[in-house]
């Protein structure tokens, strides 16, 4: 009987405060910044003992190896997601849910796009960290228009069959970076 009344308080914490819409894009993009941390760190300590190359390598190809990683790391992230709404999912489907299709969203869509947003952010922070090393203007201009339209998605609910569909575009970066 004690552990129901906390267990009640606890889901409703959850439900009604972490979980709630209006935390969701916030946390999510919390939670993006969080995992290109974790994945440059993880590149830094994986590719030091697998690549006997790598420790020889001048700091500024090591930090853009590590920051490779994590824009594959975000493809492959938000590809699957992309897919995923794009043609199984059944949140843009014509019989599922009345409304047009426009402004359609969940919590799972809304926290991929603020996930996406997050590696966006900390994308940008690097890129203008180590300027113009990491890429020039056109990376930055890039970032700041793809930061834009994936953060108003995610914010207004609206368009987000549309930005998903353009993030499947995504699916060539992984490509791209193993050439580098």
């Amino acid at each position: 009987m004690g552990i129901k009344s906390y267990q009640n308080p606890a889901e409703l914490l959850v439900k009604e405060y972490l979980l709630a819409d209006s935390f969701i894009p916030y946390t999510s993009i919390i939670c993006g910044i969080c995992a290109c941390k974790m994945v440059y760190d993880l590149t830094q300590l994986f590719s030091s003992v697998y690549f006997k190359s790598y420790p020889s390598l001048p700091k500024i190809q090591r930090t853009e190896w590590s920051n490779r990683s994590i824009s594959t790391f975000h493809a492959m992230f938000i590809t699957a997601m992309s897919l995923y709404f794009v043609f199984w999912s059944n949140l843009y489907s014509d019989n599922q849910y009345a409304g047009m299709v426009t402004f359609r969203s969940s919590a799972l869509s809304t926290f991929s796009l603020g996930a996406s947003v997050g590696y966006f952010l900390a994308d940008l922070g690097m890129i203008i960290w180590f300027y113009p090393s990491l890429g020039g203007m056109e990376y930055v201009l890039h970032h700041l228009l793809s930061l834009a339209a994936v953060a108003y998605s995610m914010l207004t609910g609206e368009g987000q069959l549309y930005t998903f569909m353009v993030l499947i575009s995504e699916t060539t970066t992984p490509g791209i970076n193993l050439r580098w």
